[in-house]
């Protein structure tokens, strides 16, 4: 019953794309997506999409404004076609920084995409973790946020069951951090940082017990690797025994690998939302999960108009 289902991707996460192709059992749609000699984005759909509901993969992760047009034109494209739904499914959405005026004459960027989003065609998104719960509300269409938990969940209750301890690196965090460590009937500690300008952070203290403890950081992102790397330092010197960091998204720019590669951590568990590049995939300490069946059970009950959010309950 899924064949008036169709599945295209862009090039930021073609693997990604076709694992949850095969999830679902169909074929990944027919495309180009090229750009021009002057860098403008070229985009063809090779097969009809009339009257069917479709689905476009894209992570709007590095080059950002590159990915971001891609996905903006493929929308537009299929829009054009006479598809009858259209859903953007965004494993990564970028841009989701800047989510409210920090300072006078600022940029709120997470609503500017995702109005650029609706105007291009999409009538519904479909996202993973995204970095604040409140830009659901910047769409004026439905809006499917899914979360990583119980991926992540399972890998944790396989491998770090004993004498664990979940910390939020940010008090930003907590909320997350007290439901892994409710669902693993463990405690959790939280680390006061003080963020003195964008992608820089200082350690100020450690709230909880995690002495003698293994402690596992738990974020939404890791992007410069600082706020964790600068966490797992001060976890080792409070005492810690271990120190594992936990994320859905590993943007992994700039100093990223080099500050993981020196830090104290023994594992970096991270998810496929944004594909490692071939830096990222050397670091042994790495580990990636994949999130492919979870987005292709939601895209499955999204066509069978069921429940997505049961299925975290």
């Amino acid at each position: 019953m899924l064949d008036k289902i169709k599945i295209f991707a862009g090039n930021s996460n073609i693997n990604l794309a076709v694992d949850i192709c095969k999830f679902l059992g169909v074929s990944l749609g027919k495309s180009e997506v090229k750009s021009f000699s002057d860098g403008e984005v070229c985009v063809e759909i090779n097969e009809s999409v009339r009257g069917m509901e479709v689905y476009v993969i894209q992570s709007t992760c590095s080059p950002v404004n590159k990915h971001l047009m891609e996905l903006l034109i493929m929308l537009d494209a299929l829009k054009r076609a006479s598809a009858y739904a259209i859903t953007a499914v965004i494993p990564y959405y970028g841009y989701a920084r800047q989510d409210r005026k920090v300072a006078p004459r600022t940029p709120i960027t997470a609503k500017l995409v995702a109005d650029l989003i609706a105007a291009a065609g999409a009538s519904r998104v479909l996202c993973m973790d995204l970095h604040a719960g409140q830009i659901q509300g910047f769409f004026d269409i439905p809006v499917d946020n899914l979360y990583a938990t119980p991926i992540l969940l399972e890998h944790i209750q396989k491998n770090y069951r004993e004498n664990t301890v979940i910390v939020s690196p940010d008090a930003g965090g907590v909320e997350r951090a007290r439901a892994f460590a409710k669902r693993l009937n463990t405690s959790f500690a939280i680390i006061d940082k003080r963020r003195p300008a964008p992608n820089v952070s200082e350690i100020m203290n450690v709230i909880g017990d995690i002495q003698g403890k293994a402690c596992i950081l738990l974020d939404d992102m890791i992007d410069t690797a600082g706020t964790i790397t600068l966490a797992a330092d001060a976890l080792i010197k409070q005492g810690a025994k271990d120190v594992y960091a936990c994320c859905t998204h590993p943007v992994l720019s700039g100093p990223a690998i080099e500050r993981l590669r020196k830090s104290p951590l023994k594992e970096v568990i991270v998810t496929n939302t944004i594909p490692l590049n071939d830096e990222a995939r050397g670091l042994n300490k790495i580990k990636s999960l994949t999130v492919a069946p979870l987005l292709g059970e939601a895209i499955k009950r999204i066509h069978y108009g069921e429940s997505v959010s049961s299925l975290f309950v």
